[in-house]
């Protein structure tokens, strides 16, 4: 039916409305990962937070990133910020639901202006494909080698859901699926390749394993906890440092210490593991307040109310 004859009838016409920016956005939203998939239950497990140093320390030995953090991160003079900001940013990719795909945006949105030159003399932009995805792919490999080490070795089937969700939550950052391996048979080759060609000691990375660094005193929790840290810090900095390269070498894969060429002794690798055997068998019968970060402790509460 023409416009003109459809006027005739009687009814009216009204000229569809075009949906606002925010509407559209909203309906391409990429969803997280399924509730009660791999990643729902381990990246809110507090030992989660073992693993994330390494994860940082393989994207900042990329020589690209590496100058962008240099060049544009608080990391010297806000750490323990970035990492609380970090930390949660992450938490929401899997556990935030529509606020996932808000924080994508909000992260390629501050990625946007960073850019510059490496220290080789090769200009960067934090959002170039290479880049971007390599920080996302980390990930997959860190978790697979760290849940070896603190729960229990994924199985096959596992491991294919586990890199599956990571592509959601790519699509969540804005990565496109051209720039991310496709499969776990794809993703080998390419992970093996960044190793071998790209990947070195950077000024960062020294920089996050130096145990003598003038980090700050921590500035979040608790106000007692607080002022008690702060006295206390001139004491407990150097093991702390001490404590954090550790965990960063040990939880880190082997081939990719390798490639960057950090030490890893047997004696380091036998205590990694003691404590390790510690966390299997503590963390699980935990309470949950006490297991569980606080946006996956309230997810998962949520979902059980969803369900009753």
């Amino acid at each position: 039916m023409s416009l003109a004859a459809h006027s005739a009838t009687g009814a009216p016409w009204r000229r569809p409305q075009r949906r606002s920016t925010v509407e559209r956005a909203k309906q391409a939203d990429p969803a997280p990962p399924p509730v009660g998939g791999v990643l729902w239950s381990v990246a809110g497990d507090v030992r989660s937070l073992l693993m994330l140093p390494a994860a940082l320390t393989m994207q900042v030995a990329h020589p690209a990133i590496g100058a962008g953090v240099d060049e544009h991160s608080v990391f010297r003079t806000d750490p323990w910020g970035r990492g609380e900001r970090s930390l949660r940013s992450v938490q929401l990719w899997v556990y935030g639901g529509e606020e996932a795909a808000r924080e994508g945006r909000r992260l390629r949105e501050l990625h946007r202006t960073i850019r510059g030159t490496d220290a080789h003399g090769r200009r960067y932009h934090a959002l170039t494909p290479a880049c971007y995805s390599w920080v996302h792919a980390t990930g997959f490999p860190v978790y697979r080698h760290g849940l070896r080490l603190l729960a229990r070795p994924l199985t096959g089937a596992q491991e294919r859901q586990l890199y599956a969700e990571w592509l959601r939550v790519g699509r969540v950052l804005g990565i496109h699926d051209r720039d991310m391996p496709r499969t776990i048979e794809e993703f080998w080759p390419y992970y093996r390749k960044v190793l071998a060609e790209e990947l070195e000691a950077t000024v960062v990375v020294r920089e996050l394993l130096d145990t003598d660094l003038p980090v700050p005193a921590p500035d979040r929790g608790p106000l007692p906890l607080r002022l008690a840290l702060r006295l206390l810090w001139p004491l407990l900095r150097r093991p702390f440092l001490r404590l954090r390269a550790f965990l960063t070498a040990g939880f880190m894969p082997p081939d990719a210490r390798e490639a960057i060429g950090l030490e890893w002794t047997d004696a380091q690798e036998r205590t990694l593991r003691r404590l390790c055997r510690v966390l299997r068998a503590v963390v699980p019968v935990l309470p949950e307040r006490l297991r569980y970060l606080p946006l996956a402790r309230e997810a998962r509460k949520a979902v059980r109310r969803a369900q009753r």
